[in-house]
């Protein structure tokens, strides 16, 4: 009855493992990071209970005598035990660490074919009434793992054995040696696995001895393979070693290329009764112990990581338990070099053409990078020196000039600065100065009109007006006058008629009035107020008057009047001198007549 029942589970439990291992692989690959995670931190437990399905290769032979087998004849039979398909293994398991332990198994094995038939006879049977039940203790050996454990066990114990023929259930020993897989779950708070496979060889000796007074097959050795999978069960749990700790820091986190960082290595909850290594992995690393220094002449600008690895142990067995390993990295920058920044003026701002001007630079690398300097002009050239340059507008044209100023470091890295045409810093050439042309400035005119006896003769009257001509001249000693004489008709008409007279009586006297008013007028100039005699030119028009006008012809100017020149040589000035008496009362006579009659 007790075999039937046990033989019903162990049926339930082989199905319920083949069908439940691939469920739960798969869940445990569908299982959310925080769950993995756990599965890490879960401690080794203090107890495992097994139970599962078993798989019994038995390899044996038993003789049976002729008396006990009706149909075997005169001969002894040998019979063979058969493979046990369906069986059940449950064991049960104290660990006195997280590693070793004591445990109990219990195998039940039993036949599966049909009743013996008394006088049936076969040298190999098939579906006697094998059947193996063993009850062992001995010592198990595990590594726990985060996802598998596997294991390893020698035990000894007993065994029940029956058949293969009818070979009553003989006592017998029993000596187990093999080893297995768990996986480990994260179901229950992490007390559920699938002994995924129990591999065992299997020595039983049973020693049927006779049966009434026929020898039944005596001691007999049986080796036997078996598989097993199935459930365990955690319970209780052994607090996991302090594992090593490590953390790492870089210093400085954020450099240039070429300057060096230094990484430190601090590792916690060492043993100071065991031997602890330290190894390093980095771009441009160089270790040595719990610190490492790492150049950045050779890394372009980017993130990168240094990781350093701690093992404790024995010397030359370091990081041989999970818990003796530590890693850890850090990160630090090596930053791109700054570009470097420029300011460029230019002095002075304003210059004729063919004048120079300087362009100063002063470029900053914020790194200290050596650094070089040009220019350009949009006219002109410039011959740079460093950070000054000469600017030429030698053939320049006039107007605004731009320049671009820039500065390069060794890294190709680059600023520049426009200093505009237009811009209020820029440079402008201008044009020469050119006076304005000068122009013949009309001063008037004098008259000779008042002074009928002396029609020539510089009066008082026309002192004023040639007192203002010498002043202008002394002002602009560059400057020339131009005095032009003018007769009235009937003064040319008498020159006229002493002209043609003159052509018949060569010592007649021709008088020209308007030259000889020109000429008076010089005469005062420079005898009375000291005008050099060359700065001063006479000529007459044919206008109608009794006048002289006044020109003044600054230098540069173009005297453009049409006059006709006076010959100095042939007319010359006349003295002046007062009238008679007798003329001044006759005129003063006359003066006051005409004001009576006007009355």
């Amino acid at each position: 009855m007790i075999s039937r029942v046990l033989k019903s589970v162990s049926r339930f439990i082989a199905l319920a493992s083949v069908i439940s291992i691939p469920l739960a692989l798969g869940a445990q690959d569908t299982a959310k990071p925080a769950a993995k995670a756990a599965v890490s931190d879960a401690p080794a437990s203090k107890w495992d209970i097994f139970a599962g399905y078993s798989y019994l290769s038995p390899s044996g032979k038993v003789t049976v005598a002729p008396a006990l087998c009706g149909k075997c004849g005169r001969d002894p039979a040998t019979f063979s035990y058969d493979e046990q398909v369906v069986g059940g293994v449950f064991s049960v398991t104290r660990f006195l660490n997280p590693f070793v332990g004591i445990q109990a198994e219990l195998g039940i094995h039993e036949y599966s074919g049909g009743p013996y038939a008394p006088g049936d006879r076969a040298i190999v049977s098939t579906g006697d009434n094998d059947g193996f039940t063993t009850g062992a203790l001995g010592v198990i050996v595990r590594r726990p793992g985060i996802k598998f454990t596997p294991f390893a066990h020698v035990l000894v114990g007993g065994a029940e054995v029956s058949g293969p023929f009818h070979n009553p259930n003989t006592l017998g020993l029993d000596l187990t040696l093999g080893g297995g897989l768990d996986y480990e779950t994260h179901y229950f708070n992490h007390r559920l696995a699938f002994r995924l496979v129990q591999a065992d060889y299997e020595y039983m000796n049973p020693n049927f001895a006779t049966y009434n007074g026929y020898s039944d097959g005596g001691s007999v050795n049986i080796n036997a393979i078996r598989l097993s999978g199935g459930f365990v069960i955690h319970e209780g749990a052994f607090p996991p070693p302090t594992p090593v700790t490590l953390a790492v820091s870089v210093s400085p986190a954020s450099v240039f290329p070429g300057e060096t960082v230094t990484a430190t290595a601090t590792a916690g909850a060492l043993n100071p009764k065991l031997n602890a290594v330290y190894s390093w992995s980095g771009k441009g690393l160089t270790s040595n112990g719990t610190s490492a220094s790492i150049a950045t002449a050779d890394l372009a600008p980017g993130t990168y990581t240094v990781q350093a690895l701690v093992k404790e142990g024995k010397a030359g067995k370091e990081g041989m338990k999970p818990w003796e390993t530590a890693n850890a990295s850090a990160s630090f920058t090596v930053k791109q070099f700054e570009p470097p920044t420029l300011t460029c003026t230019v002095g002075p701002s304003v210059i004729k053409p063919g004048e120079s001007a300087t362009l100063t630079a002063v470029g900053v690398s914020p790194q200290n990078r050596p650094l070089t300097y040009s220019y350009t002009a949009s006219v002109g050239t410039i011959t740079p020196n460093g950070n000054t340059a000469t600017y030429s507008s030698v053939g320049a044209p006039t107007g605004p000039v731009s320049f671009t100023c820039t500065v390069t470091d060794d890294k190709g890295q680059s600023a520049t600065v426009v200093i505009s045409a237009t811009g209020t810093h820029g440079l402008t050439i201008t044009a020469p100065y050119v006076p304005p042309v000068p122009t013949v400035k009309d001063l008037g005119a004098i008259s000779f009109a008042q002074d009928k006896e002396r029609p020539t003769r510089v009066n008082n009257e026309a002192k004023a007006s040639l007192d203002s001509l010498a002043l202008e001249l002394q002002n602009n000693s560059d400057a020339k006058a131009v005095l032009v004489g003018e007769s009235n008709a009937k003064e040319k008409a008498k020159q006229a008629k002493e002209e043609k007279l003159a052509m018949h009586n060569k010592h007649l006297k021709v008088e020209d009035v308007a030259a000889q008013r020109a000429v008076n007028t010089k005469d005062y100039l420079v005898k009375e107020k000291g005008i050099d005699a060359s700065r001063i030119s006479v000529a007459t028009d044919t206008t109608d008057g009794q006048s002289v006008e006044e020109y003044l012809v600054p230098a540069g100017a173009t005297f453009s009047v049409s006059v006709t020149p006076v010959d100095e040589s042939a007319v010359k000035a006349q003295v002046r001198k007062p009238l008679p008496v007798a003329h001044k009362k006759k005129m003063a006579s006359g003066k006051k007549s005409a004001a009576m009659t006007a009355k």
